[in-house]
């Protein structure tokens, strides 16, 4: 077989590159010959080691140099670099540079692929085509399932389920699946590096700390406490963290409770920081805060001196309050109660309240609502879906003789009161005595826990500024009178704040103390001055 014409291959020795110049040899009647032997049968080197390197005649015989270029010289005493074929990042190629860089930027370039195009993956970003690397990493794989476990509560388990393994596999033949015992492994170390990370935000914050805690009891009676902190960053962003969930054995009194609040504190190195703690309103929170007052009180680490370290929840006393009124109606609720417990008892006595419904021809899409005892929010829900259903309810009681919880005429219109229940102060002089004993006496609670209130919560809409001191002065003066002395006391509360933060950071020009119970200022400079100033403070 002849040839019309042969060509020879040759690389480029001006810039070292791989690609191929192609020549006419004029010669007829050749065998082509193998890139890799010599016309007499001797084996020729590949044609990267014949590169004639510039300013250098040498052979390169390493593999590197099938993923670099070699950049031109424009000063003969110019170093010598060469650049990645796929990112452009350059290197020295100087002999006491070696290649050792190379061989390293090989294995972490994250556009390096084989030239097979197979390998890409296809991409479409706005509508654009494109291609990226597929490169699979085991360590990244393994952070990122162990994320989903927990983001998901999902069982250890999960990583052995053959399903998962299937999927997995499918979509990365070299993944390497781990086993439940590396799983908790992995989340172990993860939730030690989260710790390390939170500790270090929470000492680092420039702001206090407010905690809230509270205890829980799970069915089979074991106790816990959570510990939530509450901050400001150094963004000025405001962040909720869960420091702990622990287990609480008993007993569960104040002295109990404040050593494990304080150990918890402690152990995160925050209990100097500390400026305030929430908690329900239980004799047994009150005897816990007094001593952890005490024990801060040791350190010098409370603000003002602790007056403003305890806050009572103010949804657990809202619930309080409510509870408190409904005992009136306790025999009505609990029927109510029962009412819905019975019909979501089984998917038979659904199916046949749903027929009660339609009969009666009420939209079954509303929910039936079962209630939790300790939310007043949750018992309102479930007494509003019911008397929405009490015709149901009440074809209910007369087709099935096992239901014997349907409330009476006169208990419906009970519920049916105290659900159009808006206003305390309203409904204690309400002509229905029904309706006056229950307000006066969630009014009476109300008074009870509304003179104890945290002065913290005015202070904070002082620094509204949305409402600054003139809207506190507007609310006091209806509540109480023109100058009363509950205004006095959160002014004076007002000034302490102010005094402690002089104090605490050694403010220069500011003034270190100031009169309580009036707007006056002392410092340095003028009266007249720093009068103004504190007018500034309460009323802008």
């Amino acid at each position: 077989m002849t040839y019309p014409n042969s060509v020879t291959i040759e690389e480029n020795s001006d810039t070292g590159s791989s690609s191929d110049s192609i020549k006419e040899t004029g010669h007829t009647n050749q065998q082509p010959q193998c890139p890799e032997t010599s016309a007499i049968g001797k084996k020729k080197l590949p044609p990267k080691a014949i590169i004639d390197v510039p300013g250098k005649k040498r052979r390169l015989t390493s593999e590197v140099w099938d993923y670099f270029n070699f950049i031109p010289k424009k000063d003969p005493n110019e170093e010598l670099k060469c650049k990645c074929k796929k990112c452009g990042n350059e290197y020295s190629v100087e002999s006491k540079s070696g290649t050792g860089n190379l061989h390293r930027h090989i294995k972490k370039c994250l556009k390096m692929t084989t030239k097979d195009i197979g390998q890409y993956l296809i991409t479409s970003d706005k509508g654009a085509l494109g291609t990226r690397n597929a490169q699979f990493s085991q360590d990244k794989f393994r952070e990122l399932l162990v994320h989903a476990i927990v983001r998901h509560e999902l069982p250890f388990s999960f990583v052995e389920y053959e399903g998962i393994k299937n999927v997995l596999t499918y979509l990365e033949p070299q993944i390497k699946h781990i086993t439940r015992n590396t799983a908790k492994s992995d989340i172990k170390k993860l939730h030690a590096r989260e710790i390390n990370r939170l500790g270090s935000e929470l000492r680092g914050c420039p702001s206090r700390i407010c905690l809230t805690s509270d205890a829980w009891t799970s069915i089979v009676t074991d106790g816990y406490l959570s510990l939530t902190a509450h901050f400001i960053d150094s963004n000025w962003l405001l962040q909720k963290k869960i420091l702990n969930f622990s287990y609480m054995p008993p007993p569960h009194n104040g002295v109990a409770l404040a050593e494990k609040i304080y150990s918890l504190a402690s152990s995160w190195g925050v209990e100097k920081k500390l400026f305030s703690i929430t908690l329900d309103n239980a004799s047994t929170n009150d005897s816990c805060v007094a001593i952890l007052k005490n024990q801060l009180k040791l350190k010098n680490s409370l603000v003002c001196d602790g007056m403003l370290f305890h806050v009572r929840c103010c949804a657990h006393i809202l619930n309080l309050i409510v509870q408190d009124g409904l005992k009136e109606i306790d025999k009505s609720v609990e029927l109510i109660r029962e009412c819905v417990k019975y019909v979501k008892g089984s998917q038979t006595r659904k199916l046949r309240f749903t027929e009660c419904i339609t009969q009666t021809s009420l939209d079954s899409k509303k929910a039936l609502v079962q209630d939790v005892p300790t939310r007043w929010n949750s018992t309102y829900r479930m007494l509003s879906s019911a008397l929405y259903y009490r015709l149901a309810f009440g074809h209910l009681q007369l087709s099935d003789s096992n239901f014997r919880c349907c409330p009476s005429l006169e208990e419906w219109e009970r519920v049916e009161k105290i659900c159009g229940f808006l206003q305390l102060s309203e409904e204690c002089n309400s002509s229905d005595d029904f309706m006056r004993r229950i307000g006066s006496q969630m009014f009476v609670k109300f008074n009870k826990y509304w003179s104890e209130y945290n002065l913290l919560l005015a202070i904070a809409v002082v620094f509204d500024p949305r409402y600054k001191f003139q809207f506190i002065e507007f609310s006091y003066n209806k509540l109480y009178g023109p100058g009363s002395n509950e205004l006095v006391k959160i002014r004076n509360a007002l000034f302490d704040v102010y005094n402690e933060y002089v104090k605490t950071f050694n403010i220069p020009g500011a003034s270190s103390s100031c009169s309580r119970g009036s707007n006056e200022v002392y410092s340095h400079g003028s009266k007249d001055q720093e009068d103004n100033q504190s007018f500034d403070v309460l009323e802008v």
